[in-house]
C-alpha cells in the first residue's frame, strides 16, 4: 500500500531511492541531529531510507518524505512508525518529525504531525499515538504539546537503545487519544 498525505502547504508521501541525497545532508547536518545520539553517514542515511521504505511496505505509513507543495523537493520528514523497542508503553505507534533547518519555526512540524494523526485516528482508527523525546528538545515537546498531546512524568522511560548513564537515555513519553484528538 502507498499512502500520500496532503495538508494545506506539505505532501507527506512514500520514499523513493532518489531521495537519498535529501536525507543523507538532513541527517549529517549537527543541528538537527543535537538531540539524537549522532549525525548519520551516507551509508547510515542508506539503512535508515531502507528501513522507512521497509515500515511503508509492511504497515501502510511510516515517517514519509516532507515537501512543500508549492516547490517540492524533500525539506525533512514527519508521520507515524511503530515503536520498535521495549519499553513499557509499547505495543504503540508514534508520530515524529525531523526537519532540514532552513524550515524550522514556520510550523511545518506541526501541520504534518496533525495530518499524521488525523490519518492515525481516521483511516487507521488506532485508539492512542505516542511521541517522545529528550527533555532538552524543547522545539519538539512544544509540538507534542501544541497537537494536545499530554505527559505523565510517570510515563518517562529511559531509551533502552542506549547505554545507561548517556545524557540523551532520559526520554519524556506523550500521549494523545483518538477521542481526546477530535480532528485537532
Amino acid at each position: 500500500m502507498t499512502t500520500t498525505l496532503t495538508s494545506e502547504r506539505l505532501m507527506l508521501r512514500p520514499w523513493r531511492d532518489d531521495d537519498l541525497d535529501a536525507l543523507a545532508q538532513l541527517c549529517a547536518d549537527p543541528e538537527v541531529m543535537a538531540h539524537f545520539p549522532g549525525v548519520l553517514d551516507r551509508a547510515g542515511s542508506a539503512e535508515l531510507l531502507d528501513k522507512l521504505m521497509a515500515h511503508q511496505t509492511e504497515h501502510g505509513f511510516t515517517f514519509w518524505a516532507l515537501e512543500r507543495r508549492d516547490t517540492g523537493g524533500v525539506i525533512g520528514f514527519a508521520g507515524l512508525a511503530r515503536v520498535g523497542f521495549a519499553a513499557p508503553f509499547v505495543p504503540a505507534v508514534e508520530t515524529g518529525w525531523r526537519l532540514a533547518r532552513p524550515y524550522w519555526g514556520q510550523g511545518y512540524a506541526l501541520e504534518a504531525a496533525r495530518r499524521a494523526l488525523r490519518f492515525a485516528f481516521e483511516d487507521l482508527a488506532l485508539p492512542e499515538v505516542v511521541a517522545f523525546t529528550v527533555p532538552a528538545n524543547l522545539r519538539s515537546w512544544s509540538v507534542m504539546e501544541r497537537l494536545g498531546m499530554r505527559r505523565d512524568p510517570a510515563d518517562d522511560f529511559e531509551h533502552p537503545c542506549l547505554p545507561a548513564g548517556h545524557p540523551l537515555r532520559p526520554h519524556w513519553l506523550y500521549r494523545i487519544q483518538r477521542e481526546g484528538w477530535h480532528g485537532r
